[in-house]
């Protein structure tokens, strides 16, 4: 019995020694919708979260890595605003690296697996 066409996905998070998560896809995702909306809250807008969520995760970033990632302007006539730091623009390119090298390397490894399911499957299905 053949498989379905199945893709394979990777999940990939970052965590301290203490087990707490400190980078994920989706915190650089958060990261990545800062510079481009150029503000927390429209990159929560844009993410369709709410703005303190936003506000706590970038907090547990900077706390777990130990460095700013964010950088503020308060609000007025011409609003406020936030910028990445050069520290989160680097985090961001390198991440992005490993993350590209880690779903290969799955792509690659999950691909041979799943070949050798189908196989097992299929003998079984024809002793």
């Amino acid at each position: 019995m053949p498989l379905p066409p199945l893709t394979i996905h990777t999940n990939i998070w970052l965590e301290t020694e203490d087990g707490d998560v400190a980078l994920s896809r989706w915190r650089m995702e958060l990261l990545e919708n800062i510079h481009r909306e150029g503000s927390i809250s429209a990159a929560a807008k844009a993410m369709n979260i709410q703005y303190r969520l936003a506000w706590q995760r970038i907090h547990e970033m900077e706390e777990r890595l130990g460095f700013p990632l964010v950088e503020t302007t308060i609000g007025g006539r011409g609003g406020g605003g936030a910028c990445l730091t050069p520290q989160a623009h680097l985090l961001l390119e390198r991440l992005t690296e490993l993350f590209a090298a880690i779903d290969a390397c799955a792509q690659e490894q999950g691909t041979s697996h799943l070949r050798k399911l189908e196989r097992a499957l299929a003998e079984q299905n024809n002793p």
